[in-house]
């Protein structure tokens, strides 16, 4: 056996698994914006074998690293090389949504709103639209329905935002007590911080809700609808994610599988969950604020 050959990990099903239910899930929620009939069971299927594959995934992982790899420095830098990658793509995944928000208020409605470039395509088009952000009248109300009013920042936003910033405090100290190998306490900041990422979970429930019954606003509403859903709706399901993940930590961390120098597996959901408190901020600011 050559000195490489140990670092090969074993071959595994599971991406493909995980690829299938993802493209299931995305057929049920296209399905489901033209009204089709099967979506529910597409997406249902789809997210169910999505969760099935997180789970064994997660199984197979924490079983390599408790007895194959765990003391091979070289299996810990290309975890923390992959972990790094898988953040700057989710970091571009978001910069791109953002990317079309910036479109979106500052190219597109300007010119269709008549202030910037060819003025005769405001006028051609919709020479009554004013093309101001948020969109609440859309240029076309018999096709395109604008909600009767966006959602402030100054309600459940801020307290889903103070919430985030608690559970980056609260995953920190969760780390402190994990290098002093004190595995009840950093259990007990780790269970803290699952509490408030359910807690940003349901008080999200409750703005769509709310967004839904009282404000008209919809992914059928207009441009801002559309941004709105689109945005929060992902960084939502990056929350439920995070809040999988430090479930399964949680566990592990009570099992004690960590001690002092072993812990990236903890390290790498606290990246994770790091970044998604960032990814929030932004959202507070771009979409809630301005």
């Amino acid at each position: 056996m050559s000195k490489h050959e140990h670092h090969i990990i074993p071959p595994t099903y599971l991406p493909i698994l995980g690829s299938v239910a993802i493209f299931l899930f995305l057929v049920g929620f296209l399905s489901w914006l033209h009204k089709s009939t099967y979506a529910i069971y597409a997406s249902s299927t789809g997210a169910f074998l999505l969760l099935l594959t997180v789970v064994l995934w997660f199984g197979q992982v924490i079983k390599e690293n408790m007895t194959i790899f765990r003391d091979d420095e070289q299996m810990d830098r290309s975890f923390r090389w992959g972990m790094a990658w898988f953040l700057f793509t989710e970091v571009a995944l978001f910069a791109a949504f953002f990317g079309v928000l910036y479109y979106t208020r500052f190219i597109s409605l300007s010119i269709l709103g008549g202030t910037v470039g060819d003025e005769a395509t405001h006028y051609l088009l919709w020479p009554n639209f004013s093309g101001a952000w948020p969109v609440l009248h859309t240029p076309d109300p018999s096709k395109f329905l604008g909600p009767k009013q966006v959602i402030g920042p100054w309600g459940l936003p801020a307290i889903n935002t103070l919430i985030l910033l608690v559970s980056g405090v609260t995953i920190t100290l969760a780390h402190w007590a994990l290098i002093e190998e004190k595995h009840k306490l950093a259990g007990f900041w780790q269970l803290l911080t699952i509490l408030l990422g359910i807690s940003f979970l349901c008080l999200q429930a409750t703005e769509y809700i709310e967004a839904f019954t009282e404000h008209g606003l919809r992914l059928d509403s207009g441009i801002y609808g559309n941004i709105f859903f689109m945005l929060t709706g992902l960084h939502g399901f990056h929350v439920t994610l995070g809040t999988i993940m430090l479930c399964v930590i949680l566990v592990r961390i009570l099992l004690e599988h960590f001690d002092e120098h072993h812990h990236f597996a903890f390290e790498a959901v606290a990246w994770y969950w790091h970044m998604v408190d960032i990814v929030w901020l932004m959202l507070f600011v771009f979409v809630y604020w301005l």
